[in-house]
C-alpha cells in the first residue's frame, strides 16, 4: 500500500514502518542502497548534475525541494509527478508550475550510463533534492534509497493543501499522510527558500476572506511592499520571496530566517503566518527561531517525506525514461 507526502512516527498505519527524527529505519529503504548494486557511486553522480545545475541556477534548489513534495503528497515517493500524459499529474493547476524536469532526466541518463536499469526515478528525485538543500547551506542528510517507480499519474489524484488553508485543515491533511504536527512546521520550513506567485496570495493584500480589507496580521510595510509588486486586479504572474529577510539575503539560503519572519508577521502565504500565532504551531515556530538546529531537523524531516508511500521489493518497476512507463 501507498502513502502520500510525508511520513513520520507510525507503526503499520500504511504498512511500512517508520521511526523517530533521528531514526535509520524507514521500511525497506535504507541507506547506501546501491553500494551493493553499482560499481560507480550513483548518489556523487546525481550530485555532479545537480551542482552543475545549480552553478547556473540557484533557484533550482527551491523547484527540487517542491518536486519532492508534489510527488510523495499525492501517489506517495513513486516518481509519478514525472510521468508525461494528457491527463497526467503535471497537467494538474498545482503542478503546472513544478519545474526541474530536466535536471532528473539528466541524472537519470548520467546513472544509466554507470549503473543501467538499475536506479530508479523516485530514488533520484530524492537524491537530486537532498543535493539541492546541502549547495544552499543545508547539512548534507543521509537519504534512503531503494524506491521503485509507480504506473499511475493523474491530475485528479492532486489534491495538496492549499496555501489559504487554516493550520488545524494543514494539521489534518498531514496527518492522513502519517505526520503530526511538528513535522508539519519543519517541512513548510522549506519556504526557506523559493518564492510564490502573486495569484497565491493577493486576496490577503486586497479582500482578505472577503472583508473589503488587507490581512491585519501582515506587517504594514510589508503589505506596501507586496501591494507595489502585485496590483490589485494584476494577473498574479509575479513573485515575491517567501522569506522576506531584508537584511540578510536568505532567500537562497536554507535557514531558520523564514521562521523568523514570521513571528515578525511578514509571511506571504496565509498558512505561513498562521504558524507563527496559532496554539498548535506556535511554540514550534517559536523554538525554531531561536535556536541552530532547524537545518538539520530539515533535513530528518526530508527523508520522513521521502519515505511516504514506496514501492519496494517487487513493486511498481525501474523505468527506462523518468517520462515514461516501460513498454512490456
Amino acid at each position: 500500500m501507498k502513502m502520500s507526502s510525508s511520513a513520520l512516527v507510525a507503526v503499520g498505519i500504511f504498512g511500512l514502518i517508520f521511526v523517530s527524527l533521528t531514526g535509520q529505519c524507514y521500511g525497506a529503504l535504507e541507506v547506501g542502497f546501491y553500494e551493493r548494486k553499482c560499481l560507480a557511486d550513483v548518489e556523487k553522480v546525481v550530485a555532479d548534475v545537480v551542482k552543475a545545475k545549480y552553478k547556473m541556477d540557484r533557484t533550482i534548489a527551491a523547484a527540487l525541494v517542491r518536486m519532492q513534495f508534489h510527488d510523495c503528497f499525492v501517489n506517495g515517493c513513486d516518481a509519478s509527478i514525472l510521468l508525461d500524459g494528457s491527463s497526467s499529474e503535471k497537467t494538474a493547476p498545482p503542478n503546472l508550475s513544478v519545474r526541474g524536469y530536466d535536471v532528473i532526466d539528466a541524472a537519470k541518463a548520467a546513472v544509466e550510463v554507470v549503473c543501467p536499469g538499475k536506479v530508479s526515478c523516485s530514488d533520484i528525485v530524492v537524491m537530486a533534492t537532498r543535493e539541492a538543500v546541502c549547495l544552499s547551506g543545508g547539512v548534507r542528510y543521509n537519504v534512503q534509497t531503494g524506491r521503485r517507480d509507480g504506473f499511475v499519474s493523474l491530475a485528479s489524484n492532486v489534491d495538496l493543501p492549499a496555501p489559504s488553508i487554516s493550520v488545524n485543515q494543514s494539521v489534518a491533511a498531514f496527518a492522513r499522510k502519517g505526520l503530526n504536527a511538528i513535522d508539519m512546521v519543519y517541512l513548510l520550513g522549506g519556504h526557506t527558500i523559493g518564492v510564490a506567485h502573486c495569484s497565491l496570495f493577493q486576496d490577503r493584500l486586497y479582500n482578505f476572506q472577503n472583508t473589503g480589507g488587507p490581512d491585519r496580521s501582515m506587517d504594514s510595510s510589508l503589505l506596501r511592499k507586496l501591494r507595489s509588486i502585485c496590483p490589485q486586479n494584476s494577473a498574479g504572474s509575479k513573485t515575491a520571496d517567501l522569506d522576506q529577510n531584508e537584511y540578510v539575503p536568505s532567500s537562497f539560503i536554507v535557514d531558520n530566517s523564514f521562521y523568523k519572519q514570521i513571528r515578525a508577521r511578514r509571511g506571504i502565504l496565509q498558512i505561513d503566518q498562521e504558524l507563527a500565532f496559532d496554539p498548535i504551531t506556535q511554540s514550534t515556530v517559536t523554538t525554531i527561531a531561536n535556536s541552530f538546529g532547524f537545518s538539520a531537523k530539515f533535513g530528518q524531516a526530508m527523508v520522513k517525506l521521502g519515505a511516504v508511500g514506496v514501492l519496494t521489493g517487487t513493486q511498481g518497476e525501474i523505468r527506462k525514461s523518468c517520462r515514461a512507463v516501460n513498454t512490456p
